[in-house]
């Protein structure tokens, strides 16, 4: 009788263990409390493929994240969020590990520029860097690029509020908003407002990167996830993807040069 008890214990115990390593792991992605543009759900959808092509089994749930992004970062730094996604940085590569896939390529350093159109007149003519210093941007407080700007001896106001930096352009209050090319069009749909408009004539051009981070803690997700999206990538489904979502397409207009010395074109 004990030893048939015994035997059953053990079965019991055997029959949890697989069952428990085959349960997906719950992972924790930080989500913006905005409007998804087609970009965002390219990420999501991204991130579930990676995964699945690493055969990584995971529960994804999405945590609504405050907007300022250095605050998204330092919660994936202190195990809130396991997940997120953005521009790189050297500092932001030290509080997570970043995933060195570009997700968006080179566009992300393609900057087009958002103003009013009675602006538009006097900013058309710009075509060197030394021009554009006669107007000023805006940009978030602690975004990446807010210091290439910077560096680049053009005037910059850092704002805290997204939707604020487009209210200072409708008020003209500000010159310019530079956004990726991938951003920029649905922004200004999302807007709905007639006196925005994007330049055509001309728009920004720097290196640098957008790249997953993982939690430190997490460093099987992060093999993974760099796995996944090898395999994506060299099975052609990731360029499906970027083209699914029409994030190919390079800006229009002359491209003006900006150097960036806080990225380092290591993948």
């Amino acid at each position: 009788m004990k030893l048939k008890l015994s035997v059953t214990i053990s079965a019991l115990v055997f029959q949890s263990a697989c069952i428990a390593a085959q349960s997906p792991e719950l992972i924790y992605v930080a989500k913006e409390a905005r409007t998804l543009y087609d970009r965002d759900l390219y990420l999501y959808e991204l991130l579930e493929k990676a995964l699945a092509a690493a055969k990584y089994s995971a529960q994804i749930e999405h945590i609504k994240i405050h907007p300022h992004q250095q605050r998204t970062l330092m919660a994936l730094s202190r195990g809130k969020v396991d997940l997120h996604w953005s521009m790189t940085s050297p500092a932001r590569e030290q509080i997570a590990i970043p995933i060195k896939v570009p997700l968006y390529d080179g566009l992300i350093g393609k900057r087009v520029l958002i103003v009013h159109k009675d602006v538009y007149p006097a900013i058309k003519t710009v075509r060197s860097l030394d021009e554009l210093k006669r107007f000023t941007a805006v940009q978030g407080h602690d975004w990446p690029d807010t210091k290439i700007l910077s560096y680049n001896g053009l005037k910059v106001r850092p704002i805290s509020d997204y939707q604020t930096m487009f209210n200072l352009i409708a008020d003209k209050k500000a010159d310019y908003f530079p956004r990726s090319v991938i951003e920029a069009n649905s922004e200004l749909i999302a807007q709905n407002n007639e006196n925005l408009m994007i330049v055509p004539d001309f728009h920004l051009e720097y290196s640098t990167a957008f790249y997953f981070f993982v939690n430190k803690d997490k460093p099987k997700l992060a093999y993974a996830l760099e796995e996944g999206l090898a395999k994506l990538k060299e099975s052609g489904e990731l360029k499906r993807l970027k083209q699914k979502y029409r994030l190919v397409l390079p800006p229009e207009g002359e491209g003006i040069k900006l150097n960036n010395p806080y990225f380092a074109k290591n993948y």
